[in-house]
């Protein structure tokens, strides 16, 4: 009993001079950065509300210690971001970066990170090479693969929904590229093909004339848009002929929660994929949705399920080296070894390439207590970023682009 009790003190003590050490140690410091102003400025919010909801939860306290936040916006420029991440980093003294939603910020960063050895987390930005084929040493993401996503969603069209051709429209872009190209590549793979591609410019102010060239042969189409692509998208689809005639299926973005309440009864009925659906209904997402609309007065999108979560995961590898936030190395390596069973949006494990596994859900469209919700109707649970194949023989392909996977069936 002397011997067992002598071990509980030593335990003890072992505690509280950690927890001590942490409070001595000051407090910690986030250098967040999103775009507030610009075109994206509403998502660059619902990032950052995301993350604020779970940090006002913890008291501001990471592992014991202070947590400072200061909130950067980078506009949506590459070399503003790099500006920005500079100003945190050098005069600041953050102790770690996090933020970013698109591609071309997210890449403009990276040398920056590898030369300071920063350690950073991206909770949205979805570009495959960041944690493939040119994964960084420093950084995480904690949102997804835009890519990966759509994987399960194409042998989902093909085997559940039976489809055996489809006409892609998507934005002309990168994310649109590698949204196109995951759910492309599987639907192939599982006996469907894609025998169009209409590729809509970031400009486009009237997609009338895209939709007038969906052949006519198509079981199906599949859309890739979001924010105001998507207004413009469904206005035009419920009046173009094409809604009655022939079924739409989308990207998890084009019916996402940022955009869904100011969609209509054209978008009733849309089958689409994501990682997350505010009408998923677990403990978890119950708890986190009522959170955050009494705080935000809106549904959580998955850019404020992302950062929320993609706090937690900090929290947890915070927690995982007693606080010591300084030593860079061994909170990286505590990033990349975080594993979450109860996220709003379900189970998440980062993998090997600091990309996270976690479910897929097939969503529809209803309209449930006068309102539209995504549905989940699916489940693919653990989904790894390259689904079924093995990675060494997925990264010997090029990345997902406007021409691969060829269409060869177009």
């Amino acid at each position: 009993m002397r011997v067992l009790i002598a071990i509980v003190v030593v335990a003890l003590v072992g505690v509280l001079g950690a927890t001590e050490e942490a409070s001595a140690q000051g407090p910690v410091r986030i250098g967040f950065i999103s775009p507030l102003s610009g075109a994206i400025a509403q998502a660059g919010k619902d990032m950052y509300s995301g993350c604020e909801l779970y940090w006002e939860e913890t008291g501001w306290q990471l592992a014991g210690r202070k947590l400072e936040v200061i909130l950067e916006d980078n506009e949506g420029v590459p070399a503003t971001a790099v500006t920005k991440a500079r100003k945190l980093v050098e005069s600041d003294r953050v102790h770690m970066l996090a933020g970013v939603i698109l591609s071309n910020v997210a890449y403009a960063l990276v040398p920056y990170i590898e030369a300071q050895g920063i350690p950073t987390i991206y909770p949205i930005n979805s570009a495959d090479d960041l944690t493939q084929r040119k994964r960084p040493k420093w950084l995480i993401r904690t949102g997804f693969s835009a890519g990966g996503n759509m994987h399960p969603f194409g042998e989902y069209a093909a085997r559940v929904l039976g489809y055996k051709k489809i006409a892609i429209v998507s934005l002309d872009y990168a994310f649109g590229w590698e949204i196109a190209g995951g759910f492309h590549k599987t639907f192939e793979d599982n006996g469907g093909q894609i025998i169009q591609k209409v590729w809509i410019p970031l400009n486009v102010q009237d997609y009338a004339p895209y939709l007038a060239q969906i052949r006519k042969d198509a079981d199906a189409v599949f859309v890739l848009a979001l924010g105001r692509w998507t207004l413009l998208f469904a206005k035009q689809w419920a009046t173009s002929g094409l809604k009655d005639r022939i079924p739409l299926i989308a990207g998890g973005t084009y019916t996402d929660e940022h955009v869904l309440p100011e969609l209509g009864d054209e978008s009733i009925g849309v089958i689409s994929a994501h990682h997350y659906s505010a009408a998923l209904d677990t403990p978890a997402n119950r708890r986190f949705r009522a959170a955050f609309e009494k705080k935000n007065n809106r549904l959580p999108s998955f850019y404020s399920e992302n950062c929320y979560t993609g706090a937690r995961v900090v929290a947890e590898a915070a927690k995982a080296v007693g606080g010591r936030l300084e030593d860079r190395a061994a909170f990286m390596a505590a990033l990349r070894a975080v594993e979450i069973g109860d996220a709003p949006r379900g189970p998440i494990k980062m993998d090997p390439y600091g990309n996270p596994t976690q479910n897929i859900y097939i969503r529809k469209v209803e309209r449930v207590g006068g309102k539209l919700q995504n549905t989940v109707i699916y489940t693919y649970p653990a989904v790894s970023q390259f689904w079924k194949y093995s990675p060494e023989e997925f990264l010997k392909q090029p990345v997902y682009s406007r021409d691969f996977p060829p269409c060869r069936h177009c």
